[in-house]
């Protein structure tokens, strides 16, 4: 059997790598990697770059990539004649705000290489699949995200979820991180990810900002019947142009934030 780590370089997978350095997640893997979106933030590759440098972790670290996400938003398609989305833009059609753009991103640029990096690792690309094991893949989901556990649809490959086993949530990994001198590792996710909360907007640098913002202008470049929908499409979930949406605190804008940095994100709803 062989064991790899699906490594996205955030505070999850970077402590389920190094946990299994110091022998608290058995076996040791064979390798990490990491599928690189060519969008994701400065300061996730430069922890990606310490992780790979030498002795931090005692497997090696590939890195696959299927092309730059973000170059990909409002490009045409090869073949087709409408324009390619991926992620999970948010909608607005006739001033009224509409649901999330179906996104390909995650399978595309990060399930697909890792995939495929896998089966070139075993030897069998290009080849029938076992009907049985051969490769557990670890992923770093922790307690407080759980829902996003979904087991592997092929025969070949085992998922496994050892900070799920350990019962760790995001705050235990970075405590575990402290209690071990390391680093605090960046929250793993491409710069233009609809996802994102304001405070991820806000910690992007002004330079990915920018680049950001002339993605989103490019979204509404081209009418809406270009992308085979009605509605014009933003980044933001306020459904703005992202250059036009204010990201000030709730601190900067007078207001009592009730939230401190470490909450799970469940005890205000």
């Amino acid at each position: 059997m062989t064991t790899i780590i699906s490594l996205g370089a955030g505070v999850q997978s970077t402590t389920l790598a190094l946990m299994a350095k110091h022998g608290e997640i058995t076996p040791m893997p064979d390798c990490a990697i990491f599928a690189d979106t060519q969008w994701e933030p400065r300061a996730v590759y430069d922890h990606l770059n310490w992780l790979m440098s030498p002795g931090v972790l005692p497997f090696p670290v590939h890195v696959v990539t299927a092309g730059n996400l973000g170059a990909t938003v409002g490009a045409t398609r090869p073949k087709g004649k409408f324009l390619r989305v991926d992620i999970p833009a948010y909608v607005l059609t006739d001033g009224r705000p509409g649901g999330l753009v179906n996104r390909s991103c995650t399978r595309d640029y990060k399930i697909d290489p890792i995939r495929r990096k896998v089966r070139q690792l075993l030897g069998i690309a290009g080849k029938r699949s076992p009907k049985v094991p051969i490769a557990e893949q670890w992923i770093g989901i922790s307690l407080d995200e759980a829902s996003r556990m979904k087991p592997s649809r092929e025969l070949w490959r085992e998922n496994r979820w050892p900070l799920i086993e350990l019962r760790m949530r995001r705050s235990d990994c970075l405590r575990w991180m402290e209690r071990h001198g390391y680093p605090r590792p960046p929250k793993s996710s491409c710069i233009g990810c609809p996802f994102h909360s304001d405070d991820q907007w806000r910690a992007l640098t002004p330079a990915e900002f920018q680049s950001v913002v002339e993605v989103d202008r490019r979204l509404r470049d081209r009418p809406a019947a270009a992308y085979r929908m009605k509605g014009r499409l933003f980044l933001h979930r306020s459904r703005k142009p992202l250059n036009e949406v204010d990201l000030s605190t709730a601190e900067e804008r007078g207001q009592l934030n009730l939230f401190e940095n470490e909450c799970e994100g469940v005890c205000g709803v």
